[in-house]
This record gives C-alpha cells, sequence and structure tokens, in this order.
C-alpha cells in the first residue's frame, strides 16, 4: 500500500520486525534502568530501535528519523526537516515490564509539523494499526484479515466512555471527568489508548499530564485517519518538531 509515496507494506513489516525482537525479550528475563528523567529503560528499547532506524533508513535514506533512543538530535539541525520520521520503538514500557501485553511499536511520518500517517503495532496481541489522512484508517488483528475502522459518534445522552491512561493518572484528568457525563472508563497503556478511539471503542481520551511527542505522533495519525480529532484542550493543533519536544496536554475525541 502507498501512503504519502512511501510503500507503507514495509514500513508496517519494519514495525513487525521490531515487535518480534521486543517479543524475544519479554519472554525471558531483563534488566531495567533509568533514564536522566527516571523513566524506565530496557534492551528491548534498544532492540527495537535498531531494527527500525536500520529497517527505515534502507526503505526511505532521504528522510531523517527522530527516534526516542536515538540521541538528543539539536533543534537547530531538525528545525531544517520538512519531512521525517518521528518514532518510539517501545512505548509503554512501563507496561512491557508489568508484562500486561500494553506497549506498543510507534512510527508516524510528520510533514511539515504535522503528522499525516502512522504505524501502531502491539507484539503482545499481533494488532496492528495503521492510516493516513488521505487514504484512511485500517486495523489487522492477530496476523488476520486487514480491515477499514472508523471513530464512532458519541451518544452523550448516554454518556461517553473514556480512556485513560493506565500508569499516568492525574488530579487534572479527575477534575475533567467530573465535569462531563461519563458512562465508562477504560485504563488503557500506551498509544493503544489512541487506537481504542480510533477504531470506535471508546469516544475520548483526555491526556491532561505530560507526554513526549513520540508517544503520541503514530496514534495521533491513527485517530485522525479514522476521522476522529486531535487537539490541545483549547481546540488548537497538535504540533510536532517542536524546539521543546514535550508536549501540551490534549484531548482526542471520536466523532
Amino acid at each position: 500500500m502507498i501512503l504519502n509515496n512511501i510503500n507503507f507494506d514495509r514500513v508496517c513489516a519494519i514495525a513487525r520486525i521490531a515487535g518480534s525482537a521486543i517479543m524475544e525479550i519479554y519472554a525471558g528475563e531483563f534488566n531495567v534502568e533509568l533514564k536522566g528523567d527516571a523513566s524506565p529503560l530496557t534492551c528491548a528499547d534498544r532492540a527495537a530501535h535498531r531494527v527500525i532506524v536500520d529497517g527505515l533508513s534502507a526503505a526511505t535514506p532521504a528522510i531523517p528519523i527522530l527516534s526516542e533512543e536515538g540521541g538528543d538530535i539539536p533543534f537547530q539541525e531538525r528545525a531544517g526537516w520538512l519531512r521525517f520520521w518521528l518514532v518510539d520503538p517501545l512505548d509503554g514500557t512501563k507496561e512491557f515490564i508489568k508484562r500486561n501485553g500494553e506497549f506498543t511499536v510507534n512510527i508516524a511520518l510528520v510533514e511539515d509539523g504535522r503528522v499525516t500517517a502512522g504505524v501502531v503495532y502491539v507484539p503482545a496481541q499481533d494488532t496492528l494499526y495503521f492510516g493516513s489522512l488521505e487514504a484512511g484508517c485500517w486495523k489487522s488483528a492477530a496476523g488476520g484479515e486487514v480491515v477499514p475502522i472508523k471513530v464512532r459518534k458519541a451518544d452523550h445522552d448516554a454518556g461517553l466512555t473514556v480512556v485513560m491512561s493506565r500508569s499516568h493518572p492525574s488530579t487534572e484528568l479527575e477534575k475533567y471527568l467530573r465535569e462531563i457525563k461519563v458512562a465508562e472508563v477504560m485504563p488503557v497503556g500506551s498509544s493503544l489508548k489512541l487506537c481504542v478511539v480510533a477504531e470506535g471503542k471508546a469516544d475520548l481520551y483526555p491526556r491532561l499530564g505530560p507526554t513526549m511527542e513520540w508517544d503520541t505522533a503514530a496514534g495521533h495519525a491513527v485517530v485522525e485517519a479514522a476521522g476522529g480529532t486531535v487537539t490541545q484542550v483549547d481546540g488548537s493543533p497538535l504540533r510536532y518538531n517542536k524546539e521543546n519536544l514535550l508536549n501540551p496536554y490534549f484531548i482526542v475525541r471520536g466523532r
């Protein structure tokens, strides 16, 4: 499948290979390190990073790559990138450590500060989400048939199904939820939260806590490809390749 003039079958295959590398480590014993910001890091993060960077460099040598595990690329260099890959090799490292299966491989294409296509792979479930603004959104569950997915229309009278972080609750979110009609709350890990909205299993994902650009970009692309929206709390666009890669708070909505 060609999306944004790129063979996304190959990008999806790269995500799957990275997922296989993760699952080999997941099946055994592994050590956990702490990065400078006290977030966890495992050899699975590094292994997936190597697979993705090698694969994307071979598939699209003219497109630069920004990966969570790829080092700190100065903004002066990144500012000249009109198109680049934004990668989180293992999103949800805390879920990986807990062995609950809710971790993902995230690969997004960013063009002029906006995500335009993305792949989210869930290795423990062998489930793949991918899509682009120009072509729509698809899902393959358990390695099966590729089917189109769309966000659902919210029923505000019955109440909203709200997805929230399994590992990062916040007092701001608790306050926000008291101000809307909630029918169900779904705790979910990693970028799966955005995919749950994209496939119509939830209506809303308010993220009122810190995230980085690589945490959200691929899921953001999947949501918008499925007909949903991802905006800052004030409704303005969520942009990428900022000088500071920390995201503002944002809201993910279905229809």
